[in-house]
């Protein structure tokens, strides 16, 4: 178990990341005005998945992998910045239109949301930064399991 300041530390970065609104949250917000109540838990679902895969990562240590391979986090990183490139490339184009912008979404079935909100996850920068360069100087082995 950690330490609480390590925990109370953790938690109010955590909450700040969570208060300042991203992709994740635009994404689950349009798909359930859109679609409803049952199409924004499907959503919820697929980006709950991808947290849990940043976390198993920190916590199997792959964290310490993409460190010894910049490479590896550059390309998450930099997928993350062209997929916030290409919204910001969408909104400014002639004709283009801004993803705040209210409009009718496709119906989506429930495999497309839950895949669209995993990979939102995936390629949200913020997250991978989170979990990925944040979270590993919060765990402490020597304190129990680190799963746990």
């Amino acid at each position: 178990m950690p330490e609480l300041t390590s925990l109370l530390t953790f938690a109010v970065i955590a909450l700040g990341m969570v208060l300042t609104p991203g992709p994740n949250m635009v994404y689950i917000i349009s798909r359930s005005i859109c679609q409803g109540r049952t199409a924004g838990m499907i959503s919820l679902g697929g980006v709950s998945l991808g947290f849990v895969f940043y976390m198993l990562c920190a916590a199997f240590g792959i964290t310490a992998f993409v460190r010894m391979v910049p490479c590896a986090y550059d390309t998450i990183r930099i997928a993350g910045a062209l997929y916030l490139l290409w919204l910001a490339g969408q909104a400014v184009r002639p004709g283009g239109r801004s993803p705040f912008e209210v409009r009718d979404l496709p119906e989506d079935g429930p495999r497309t949301l839950f895949l669209m909100g995993f990979l939102t996850n995936l390629l949200n920068p913020k997250i991978a930064v989170m979990y990925l360069s944040l979270l590993p100087q919060f765990i402490d082995p020597a304190r129990g399991s680190v799963l746990g």
